[in-house]
């Protein structure tokens, strides 16, 4: 039974068909969006796990070259092998060789932790770790290699039977559950989620930093058998990317985006409900920051639906 929701899936799949059909992308447009993209994703996935670069700071490092005074060494070094293993990943999609293996995530993670974790890099622990704040504690080291043979073999029968981006959450957990590696986990588990979503098509997608919450959150649930949560927060954030995307090519015409105070004036709906609405992904909402945004058409549809169902 899927656990992503059918509106989300609907919308999803009518989205990364709009995007097809204008395909090939514009070079020039694509290279800009794609920096814009690295930068954003190289510092959120950091972030996240606790770099203290900013996203200018990250942007003057990766694109200026700049030391940042006053922030460690190790912080630069993680902004720069991040971008790396990012320009490998858009390497291996440009040429369609991406297929999810053992030897892509160490390769991924080697290039994660290159030269902040340069003895382990791509290197499966040797002993135990604990994933502080977590009520999960990862398999014994004994077990990692055999888990993580498994976890191949189990993505390859769900590839034909899972949506790409259910797969991609179920991916992406089972990877940080295992937690194969001493350091690095998160970063590798998000780069691997983005092969498998790249190459069915959709764009790079960023879990925020100002999410972190929910992620650890939601991860802890899918830890006890509830992965539906995980999946919609990751079907959310393949969203954002995807509206990008389309409004970067004109190819959304449905209005203005508006915050939800400004979207529920003159609706039956207040702009805590419209929020719930939002989280919970039954209207097309997208997040910036930590402000939702959503448009009149969105809303309306939502009233029309519910029109229907009475």
């Amino acid at each position: 039974m899927s656990t992503l929701d059918t509106r989300i899936r609907q919308r999803l799949d009518k989205k990364l068909q709009q995007l097809n059909t204008i395909r090939p992308l514009n070079p020039s447009q694509i290279q800009k969006l794609r920096e814009q993209l690295e930068i954003e994703m190289t510092y959120n996935s950091n972030a996240i796990e606790g770099n203290s670069l900013t996203l200018r700071e990250t942007y003057l490092v990766l694109q200026e070259g700049m030391t940042i005074k006053g922030k460690p060494l190790r912080d630069h070094l993680e902004a720069k092998d991040h971008k790396e293993a990012l320009d490998f990943l858009y390497d291996l999609v440009s040429q369609n060789q991406h297929t999810v293996s053992e030897r892509l995530i160490r390769q991924l993670h080697q290039l994660v932790v290159r030269e902040t974790e340069q003895e382990w890099a791509g290197k499966y622990r040797n002993g135990s770790v604990i994933i502080g704040g977590a009520d999960h504690t990862p398999p014994d080291a004994i077990d990692v290699s055999r888990q993580m043979d498994d976890l191949i073999r189990r993505f390859k029968k769900n590839e034909k039977q899972m949506h790409p981006v259910e797969l991609a959450a179920w991916f992406h957990h089972m990877m940080v559950f295992i937690h194969p590696f001493f350091d690095g986990n998160g970063r590798t588990a998000r780069l691997a989620m983005n092969v498998i979503l790249m190459r069915h098509g959709y764009p790079l997608v960023i879990i925020l930093k100002n999410d972190r919450k929910k992620y650890y959150r939601v991860l802890q649930m899918a830890d006890k058998g509830n992965g539906a949560p995980l999946v919609l927060f990751i079907a959310q954030a393949v969203e954002r990317s995807l509206d990008l995307y389309l409004r970067a090519f004109g190819k959304i015409k449905e209005g203005k985006l508006l915050t939800l105070a400004e979207a529920s004036r003159g609706t039956p709906y207040s702009p805590k409900y419209l929020n719930l609405l939002a989280r919970a992904g039954r209207i097309d909402a997208s997040k910036k920051g930590r402000i939702w945004y959503t448009t009149k058409k969105a809303i309306e549809e939502y009233r029309r639906g519910r029109l229907r169902r009475r």
